[in-house]
This record gives structure tokens, sequence and C-alpha cells, in this order.
């Protein structure tokens, strides 16, 4: 990715909005997990996931390390035990 001259750089705590089709069973397997796990919303499942998919697939970067363990161990999630 490139930027332009004179931009400046975007920080590593930056947040870029995407859209992405879905396959049905995949949006309503997501729609139910989130049904049955309260603290868990839409954007923290696809980021756990993603952060998730790129850490087992080699990916070593700390900041990247930091947004699958945070999504998947949040405070609320440990006091609620969901």
């Amino acid at each position: 990715m490139q930027q332009e001259s004179g931009s400046t750089p975007q920080n590593s705590d930056s947040v870029v909005s995407f859209q992405s089709e879905l396959p049905a069973p995949l949006q309503r397997a997501m729609s139910s997990f989130i049904e049955t796990h309260p603290n868990w919303d839409q954007y923290r499942l696809v980021q756990a996931a993603l952060a998730g998919f790129l850490v087992q697939n080699g990916i070593e970067s700390r900041e990247i390390t930091r947004v699958y363990v945070g999504n998947m161990f949040r405070r609320e999630t440990l006091l609620h035990g969901v």
C-alpha cells in the first residue's frame, strides 16, 4: 500500500473500515454465536477471527497478537464466564 507524497503515515492504532459479502451459512453461524454470547459483537468476532488466522499462519506481529488476545480474553469475558 503506497501513500501519497506529503501525507501523514497511519499509526498502528488507527481503524480501517471495510465491507465484505459473507456466505449465508457463515452469517447465520455468526449471528447465532453473537445471540448466545452477549458480550461479543460482529466487530469483535471478525477482529478475533482475522487476527487468529494471521497469527496461526505465521504472521509475527506483536500488534496482531495483541488484537487476537485482546478480543479472545476481554476482561468482561473472564468476569462473566462467557
